[in-house]
């Protein structure tokens, strides 16, 4: 299940009182579509490591109360008051088994011990698979039963879209969209691609520029492979000067042919909609880039820039390409 997809699903579930696991790989965005789905519903986000705690974390420690053992909560869960919100076990499945077996009543029953979850509050929890080669310990079928189970799939256009709001350098996501199985690319080497590992290429490349040092903490980031393809990729892709002189002149400036360029130009095009000036091009590029192209750009800088649906070139787009908008 891709990242919208997923989203759509979860906050469809938060209707309802079952709990929630995702599985999927290390690095791919479990917990960052938990923290959007909080933001987007201005719910609190309470963000547990069930592999930090202990079997006895969650009942709390006893307190004599008139002669009698009264069990005081731990403060990370949630109080009477707080009336709604998000409960979210990350590493779930990386907890111990007593761990885990501790997660069953709250789970299920929605109270441990003597404490008891406030209604408006869901549970949804995280984990890796086993052949991810992370730390994981078998769910116990009991704990298993108790939770509706979705697969976290990584998806290019999902991730693309998100790289642009998010600022993503626009040459990692045109090398990407070349090289779209070098998003996630599982791997027994300490370094390996993930989405979370290219947001560090991006923040690397960033702060260092393409200086000697790059291609080492590259290779640490993504691994070799990885680190000298997108390397190679750079020395020939569209620069920003290029980018900025079709900007400037979107009716007559050379458009590149490579289609990671392509990539690039759009990216970047999208990451820096909120400017007028790149407003105005990209709806005069519509015109000139191939329709495959025109589409993901209309797409991506509206997503970005509502506003951009007021453009005459936008609006022209639109009425000629309903279908491929819609």
């Amino acid at each position: 299940m891709k990242p919208s997809r997923l989203s759509d699903v979860l906050e469809k579930l938060l209707a309802e009182r079952w709990p929630v696991f995702i599985w999927g790989p290390p690095g791919v965005g479990k917990s960052s579509v938990v923290q959007q789905i909080a933001e987007r519903g201005s719910l609190p986000l309470l963000d547990i490591r069930a592999s930090l705690l202990d079997p006895t974390d969650l009942r709390g420690i006893p307190s004599i109360t008139d002669g009698r053992a009264v069990w005081c909560p731990p403060s990370f869960l949630p109080g009477p008051e707080q009336e709604a919100g998000i409960l979210f076990f990350d590493e779930l499945n990386a907890a111990p088994p007593l761990v885990q077996a501790s997660l069953y009543q709250l789970t299920l029953d929605r109270r441990v011990g003597e404490y008891t979850l406030p209604d408006g509050w869901r549970i949804i929890a995280a984990g890796n698979r086993e052949q991810d080669r992370s730390i994981t310990f078998r769910m116990p079928s009991a704990l298993a039963n108790r939770f509706v189970h979705l697969d976290f799939e990584v998806d290019f256009d999902d991730w693309r879209a998100w790289a642009n709001r998010a600022g993503i350098d626009p040459l990692v996501v045109g090398f990407l969209g070349t090289r779209r199985g070098l998003l996630n690319s599982t791997s027994a080497d300490r370094a390996f691609a993930t989405p979370r590992s290219w947001e560090m290429v991006s923040d690397t490349i960033g702060s260092l520029g393409h200086s000697k040092d790059t291609i080492d903490i590259l290779a640490g980031i993504v691994g070799e492979g990885a680190a000298v393809e997108f390397l190679a990729y750079c020395d020939r892709a569209i620069s920003e000067e290029q980018i900025k002189k079709i900007i400037s002149e979107p009716d007559k400036a050379r458009l590149p042919k490579k289609l990671g360029d392509q990539y690039a130009l759009v990216s970047y095009l999208a990451a820096s909609a909120k400017k007028p000036k790149v407003l105005k091009a990209s709806g005069t590029l519509l015109d000139r880039l191939s329709t495959e192209l025109a589409v993901l750009l209309a797409r991506d800088v509206l997503a970005v820039n509502p506003s951009f649906a007021r453009n005459t070139g936008f609006r022209k787009f639109v009425q000629q390409h309903k279908q491929l908008i819609a």
